[in-house]
């Protein structure tokens, strides 16, 4: 059996990102950019005032002095004259600081009257001055290429000049579930049946991570539905099965999927929850093969199908993010297989993160997997532990499910 880490390296390796798209900037949140953002402009195209108050010439503005007021400068009207000695000019934020002035005399620091204003705290060169290209210059890159852009960043494209973005194609990722013992929720269930959750659960799961999925039809145990179905997610960007992955009589994916062409990579990792993963290419279309368990087949997606979504989607190849919390149990020794204990998550009074693992951590559970906060890592041989050891786990609230 592959480790953890090498089948996950063997699957980012086999991918590329999608092509890139010109999407406008009102849809351009939660995309990942194509290429790099570079300023269009200078902001701000000029000095301008921080505050409201009065342009002036700092060597004017002792506490006392009296200026006279040769005019105005809110912002968008910049005021056509320049400031001279023993001038100023009455100025609003944003407004463009006028040739000659080099300070800004708060107007709570002042007082107008009859077209003169009275310094009443002397101001300093420079004071409440934005310089011309303060934030960014024309030319800048500001936001680089393989970014997800956040509400900020579409929020500095914009002042950047941009109305468009050039961003990666959301990848389509198919979702096939297979067996005949599974029906819809609301069907009805056959003998000895059980509820179809896997690919609602996943479906949701790739939509957070950016990603569009296709939600296929059940197919039974038969070679030729299988086929049939996954078939007609040729032009998706990966194919992802849940069942039938196994060994068992009727575990048919790689059976049912070899005929058309699929060529395997691996069959098996050595993980808990999780043993049976498929990965191979169906053609031109990756094929990742979740086991049918809907725990296994979640803590799986975690570790191998969210990472390939983001290099699908131009982002960085990487792990699921971890932290280091302390136990909230003893852990016992761990056995060959990289195990995920489904854990809650508190503090102690110390305010340091503790994970503590529920006491049943039987892969049929979704109650429990929905409950946890996170996945506690024990990796191959893990020695014991005693309750507050230092160990690492998987924030799921971090990863949008």
């Amino acid at each position: 059996m592959l480790s953890l880490e090498e089948a996950r390296g063997r699957i980012l390796a086999a991918l590329s990102p999608t092509a890139a798209e010109t999407v406008s900037l009102a849809e351009g949140w939660n995309r990942v950019l194509a290429h790099p953002v570079a300023a269009r402009l200078t902001q701000p195209p000029a000095d301008v005032s921080a505050m409201d108050g009065y342009a002036v010439r700092a060597a004017d503005g002792a506490a006392g002095a009296t200026l006279a007021v040769i005019g105005t400068a809110p912002a968008g009207h910049p005021f056509a004259g320049a400031v001279g000695p023993g001038e100023a000019v009455r100025i609003f934020t944003g407004g463009f600081v006028p040739p000659g002035a080099d300070a800004i005399l708060l107007q709570e620091d002042a007082e107008e009257a009859g077209g003169r204003v009275t310094v009443r705290e002397t101001v300093a060169a420079g004071r409440w001055i934005r310089r011309r290209g303060l934030d960014f210059a024309e030319g800048e890159t500001l936001l680089p290429a393989g970014r997800r852009l956040t509400a900020r960043d579409i929020g500095l494209a914009a002042a950047a000049n941009h109305p468009w973005l050039a961003v990666r194609r959301r990848p389509r990722i198919g979702l096939l579930a297979t067996g005949d013992e599974i029906a819809l929720p609301g069907d009805a269930i056959p003998p000895g049946g059980i509820v179809s959750s896997n690919a609602h659960a996943l479906a949701a799961l790739v939509r957070s991570a950016g990603a569009e999925p296709l939600v296929l039809p059940i197919a039974p145990d038969d070679r030729d539905a299988i086929a049939a179905a996954a078939a007609a997610a040729q032009g998706c960007d990966m194919l992802v099965t849940t069942g039938g992955a196994s060994v068992g009589e009727h575990d048919l994916v790689q059976k049912a999927l070899g005929p058309e062409g699929f060529a395997l990579d691996f069959w098996k990792i050595a993980m808990r929850p999780g043993k049976p993963l498929i990965w191979g290419r169906l053609g031109r279309t990756p094929v990742l093969g979740l086991p049918g368990n809907p725990v296994s087949a979640l803590v799986c997606a975690v570790q191998f199908l969210l990472p390939a979504i983001a290099v699908l989607s131009g982002l960085p190849a990487a792990p699921p993010e971890t932290v280091l919390v302390r136990a909230g149990a003893p852990l016992p020794a761990n056995d060959g297989r990289f195990d995920h204990l489904r854990s809650s998550l508190g503090t102690d009074r110390d305010g340091r993160a503790v994970a503590t693992p529920f006491p049943l951590q039987d892969s049929s559970m979704l109650k429990t997997l929905a409950r946890a906060d996170a996945l506690v890592l024990r990796p191959p041989h893990a020695p014991p532990l005693p309750e507050g050891a230092e160990v690492e786990a998987i924030p799921l609230g971090r990863l949008g499910i």
